[in-house]
């Protein structure tokens, strides 16, 4: 069945963070429906072969598109980096990923084009954002960091404290030492850890969010498609985890603030 406008956006993450850009996305656009799926069985994707990193997140496009979206929302970094064109073909309605909206606002904020990436290690690896912003302009000077242990972290509810602290120290050294102006955060699980990323950076550093600016540029093409959802009502939420669905339910309600009501399972073939 042709999708509609009253039918739901689809997002999906290795994990968790992925609800950072869901949560842009119900602020921005409250009548709009959203189902989430988390593939908590599989994260952190960050670590993983590009090869792996295709397959489960084709698995996931595939079980959406099913659900009846309109358009698949890829709220991961390292899924937007590397398996774009294989979760479109999969998906076969418009997809947007997280890497572009991210440059673009990464280059506002930073003009002198002096900018930091933070990612897993797959995410740095693919050079996505380096070859995004060059592409938006030219002569950007960016410095990349792989920050392995920030997704454990983050699924782990340790968003602050001296071990977060000095995780965040450790990573931020070689892009204080670089000058930075701005810094990417390359993984929607790391909003989470603004707070010690924003000290161990030091003053005058903005940290990119890319949250806002999917959601806004995930509007403009509903807009284009004629696709948006009729006004005057609240969409539904649904969520899915390929694992320990209670566990999503109680984490995300701290990132959330407030339960789920429901977290459904579903097990994707391996």
């Amino acid at each position: 069945m042709k999708p509609s406008a009253r039918s739901p956006i689809g997002v999906f993450d290795s994990g968790l963070g992925g609800l950072t850009v869901l949560k842009a996305l119900a602020r921005r656009m409250p009548e709009e429906s959203l189902v989430y799926f988390g593939d908590t069985a599989h994260v952190p994707y960050g670590t993983k072969s590009p090869e792996a990193i295709a397959r489960y997140s084709t698995q996931v496009a595939r079980f959406l598109a099913g659900r009846g979206i309109k358009l698949l929302v890829v709220a991961c970094n390292t899924s937007s980096a590397w398996a774009l064109p294989a979760i479109r073909r999969a998906a076969k309605v418009p997809v947007i990923g997280v890497v572009e909206p991210g440059a673009r606002a990464a280059l506002a904020a930073a003009p002198s084009g002096r900018v930091g990436v933070i990612g897993t290690e797959a995410t740095v690896a693919s050079r996505a954002y380096p070859k995004a912003l060059a592409r938006l302009k030219r002569g950007v000077r960016v410095e990349s960091r792989a920050c392995p242990l920030f997704v454990p972290l983050v699924e782990e509810g340790w968003w602050s404290g001296p071990v977060a602290a000095a995780v965040a120290r450790r990573y931020a050294a070689p892009l204080r030492k670089a000058g930075v102006k701005a810094v990417i955060l390359g993984c929607t699980h790391y909003p989470y850890l603004k707070g010690v990323l924003a000290r161990a950076l030091g003053r005058g550093v903005r940290l990119i969010d890319s949250a806002e600016e999917t959601a806004a540029e995930t509007e403009r093409a509903l807009a284009r498609r004629g696709l948006r959802a009729p006004m005057g009502r609240r969409g539904r939420r649904e969520f899915y985890a390929s694992d320990a669905p209670e566990r999503f339910r109680r984490l995300g309600a701290r990132m959330l603030g407030r339960a789920p009501e429901k977290v459904k399972l579903k097990v994707l073939d391996d």
